[in-house]
């Protein structure tokens, strides 16, 4: 019996972790309770983890269910694509393309209009996850802000395309104190695209503020704005999401952000031509130093 998991068992997975009963993921896939259950714990004998507890309540996954549950999900959306990708790539160029949440509104759109006539499909998901996307050949480039902060597969290459830097943003009414301490006794949202949260949290500290979690730059401002606090996102994001009334500070606040192309080695030409109009088309300041990440 193959070592790799099935189509079916793919399946099972997924619609199992989605309903949390064999009963209605059997239902789903056209095969009964039993022959589901039997299939599932054929899978758990063949990966040596337990993927569902089971009661007469329903099925919960597991750590390892809940793994292997995305994982199937990834797999399963990239074979629905399949011949979609197929019949597009027969009357025209197309490419996989991805970024994560924050920065897919101006990323896509920046990518159709420098490729021209490609076709790009749009993945958004966290930078590592796409990372190991590209290497793998499931995404043909991504755009991150972590591929100096990881080891990168062997097979990709990342080329700096754009810089960036943190800045506050002021919703209406928020103010900012002055001194060594002007975020004293404010509630501050800070959101940041790379792996340096935890960094910035603790700068937001050091100046008096007290520092609140977003998961995207524009749920930070959103929360800023009903909070009337002051927002610390990277300046490119606080720029376009700025409004009538809301300024950007002046005041500085250290971190520097850097925006690479990800793709497998060596990196198409296409892709290398359009990552050179990147950072104008994002607002952002052009990469001084081209050379890739290692």
């Amino acid at each position: 019996m193959s070592s790799l998991p099935t189509v079916e068992d793919l399946r099972l997975v997924e619609a199992l972790a989605r309903h949390g009963s064999l009963g209605a993921a059997g239902r789903e896939l056209l095969v009964s309770q039993p022959a589901a259950s039997n299939r599932l714990a054929a899978l758990e004998r063949r990966i040596g983890e337990r993927l569902f507890d089971r009661d007469t309540t329903g099925a919960r996954p597991t750590p390892a269910g809940r793994a292997l549950a995305a994982e199937a999900a990834h797999v399963l959306e990239h074979l629905e694509a399949i011949f979609d990708r197929t019949r597009a790539a027969a009357r025209a160029g197309s490419l996989t393309a991805g970024t994560f949440g924050s920065l897919a509104p101006w990323v896509f759109p920046a990518l159709e209009d420098l490729l021209g006539e490609v076709t790009v499909h749009q993945v958004a998901d966290h930078g590592d996850r796409l990372v190991e996307w590209v290497g793998e050949g499931s995404l043909d480039v991504a755009f991150v802000a972590i591929a100096n902060q990881m080891r990168l597969p062997a097979t990709v290459t990342a080329l700096p395309v754009a810089r960036d830097r943190l800045a506050v943003l002021l919703p209406a009414g928020a103010r900012l104190g002055s001194g060594r301490r002007p975020f004293a006794g404010l509630d501050v949202v800070a959101y940041t695209y790379d792996t340096s949260t935890a960094t910035l949290h603790r700068r937001v500290s050091e100046l008096g503020g007290r520092p609140r979690r977003a998961a995207t730059a524009e749920t930070a401002v959103r929360m800023g704005r009903l909070l009337g606090c002051p927002v610390v996102v990277p300046r490119g994001m606080g720029v376009s999401y700025a409004e009538p009334g809301e300024e950007i500070s002046a005041m500085a606040i250290p971190g520097r952000l850097t925006l690479f192309m990800v793709t497998r080695r060596p990196a198409p030409a296409g892709l290398t031509a359009a990552a050179a109009g990147m950072a104008a088309r994002l607002g952002l300041e052009p990469a001084s130093d081209a050379s890739p990440a290692r």
